[in-house]
């Protein structure tokens, strides 16, 4: 009896796949544990292994299909075997094959449902999805909370309409007719109310920009990694009310520090403890302290998180990935070291565990590679919270009466004003400051 090839779970939050590619042709003969096909999540490639010896043979699905996990997409057999499309391993049905070419419709409430225009995608909740269709909300237009920032919940479709614009009738449909962006503009109607003359101004504005066609250099399509941090960020921007703290830390004794520590077990961890190893520790030591900074905002409530959970930004090929370091105060500096290089490894080969990369409480991000001194960096939703690192490099300093040179680094707070005020956010920023100057009272702690 020939065996049924399906698309495996690739995580707690992974509802669906892209197929990249076939590794083998229809009707060739595969062993068990054979890699012959790779699939896409929103982060990472991976490549599925055959469940069985024998002839594979594959359905109508091809490059660029969106497919539900535990879709079965192959049989494999005996070589007169043939294949009969079904959707997943439990037997559920699945699109004719003509369907089958294109994007998987959503089926059942665990496969992401269709925007309110049939094209985008996004995961939501069946309650969700029916507020959604109700108001007229585009799922894809929200950002979400549930499942660790990856699924939208009833309360983001709430969360939307409380903060969407108010329009007059005649506006509305303007804005539908002309392609406007209602959540890009502001009223200047009673109230901040938008009329038509706001949508007016704004076809005009969209109208008087010249399409450049032949200064187009290469087109880049929107869409994988590159889509999902484009949503990402903009969510980010419209949503939370951002703040930058910059202070400048005296890291000479850190410096010194690290170096201490690197001659001393570089040979025996099998690796060098860098700055971003030493710094996530600080942090992680801060916001054991200021608990309010490991925080996430809700519809209804300000959460405080039980566990440290460290996003450390990460620089691929196939855009920023930020994996994480779960329980980071809980762990050693050798124990965070070498998770953190084994999930950096991961995400620069394309082989992270999506679960990897959700998650976290708060984020690190650092340039200070790139010769950058400080920068704003975005906020992770659903985090409250962004530590930006720019370089170490060395500055002339006042020391009373004396001029000295000192390793000075630069370090940027982003926090969400909604959550926390500037006074408690700068007393934050300003102890990892302390921990940084004084790492020795790492030890006091």
């Amino acid at each position: 009896m020939a065996e049924e090839f399906f698309i495996p779970k690739l995580g707690q939050t992974v509802e669906e796949v892209t197929l990249v590619n076939w590794l083998v042709e229809d009707g060739a003969k595969v062993s068990q544990g054979q890699p012959v096909m790779e699939v896409e999540t929103d982060k990472a490639v991976f490549p599925v292994e055959a469940n069985a010896h024998g002839t594979i043979h594959i359905g109508p699905y091809k490059e660029g299909d969106v497919l539900p996990v535990l879709t079965v997409v192959a049989i494999i057999g005996k070589p007169e075997d043939k294949f009969e499309v079904k959707g997943t391993a439990s037997g559920t049905a699945a699109p004719d094959a003509a369907l089958a070419a294109s994007a998987i419709p959503a089926v059942g409430p665990s496969v992401p449902s269709t925007s309110s225009e049939g094209n985008d995608k996004s995961f939501a909740s069946p309650r969700a999805r029916k507020l959604a269709a109700e108001k007229n909300v585009d799922l894809a237009a929200l950002t979400p909370t549930g499942y660790g920032g990856l699924r939208v919940a009833e309360r983001d479709v709430l969360a939307f309409l409380a903060q969407s614009p108010i329009v007059t009738p005649v506006a509305q449909r303007m804005a539908a007719e002309s392609g406007v962006d209602l959540r890009t503009l502001s009223g200047t109607g009673p109230g901040g109310r938008i009329v038509k003359s706001d949508i007016a101004r704004a076809v005009q504005t969209q109208s008087s920009i010249v399409n450049p066609q032949s200064e187009i250099l290469e087109r880049i399509p929107l869409k994988s990694v590159r889509a999902i941090i484009a949503e990402r960020m903009a969510a980010s921007v419209h949503t939370t009310a951002r703040v930058t703290l910059v202070t400048e830390a005296d890291a000479t004794d850190f410096v010194a520090a690290r170096a201490h520590i690197k001659e001393k077990v570089e040979k025996d961890w099998g690796f060098a403890p860098g700055y971003n190893d030493l710094l996530a520790m600080i942090v992680a030591t801060a916001l054991r302290r200021f608990p309010y900074m490991n925080a996430r905002l809700v519809p209804d409530a300000i959460e405080i998180l039980g566990h440290v959970h460290m996003g450390m930004a990460v620089d691929t090929e196939r855009g920023l990935l930020v994996p994480v370091i779960r329980d980071a105060d809980k762990k050693s500096l050798r124990q965070f070291g070498t998770e953190f290089r084994l999930l950096a490894e991961r995400a620069q080969s394309g082989r992270i565990l999506p679960d990897d990369l959700t998650g976290g409480t708060f984020t690190i991000t650092n340039l200070g590679m790139y010769e950058i001194d400080a920068f704003t960096p975005i906020i992770n939703l659903p985090e409250v919270a962004i530590l930006g690192v720019g370089r170490i490099a060395p500055k002339p300093v006042a020391r009373g009466e004396n001029v000295v040179v000192r390793q000075m680094w630069t370090l940027s707070l982003v926090f969400d004003h909604r959550l926390v005020d500037g006074a408690p956010a700068a007393r934050f920023l300003q102890y990892i400051k302390q921990l940084i100057e004084e790492p020795y009272l790492l030890l006091a702690e």
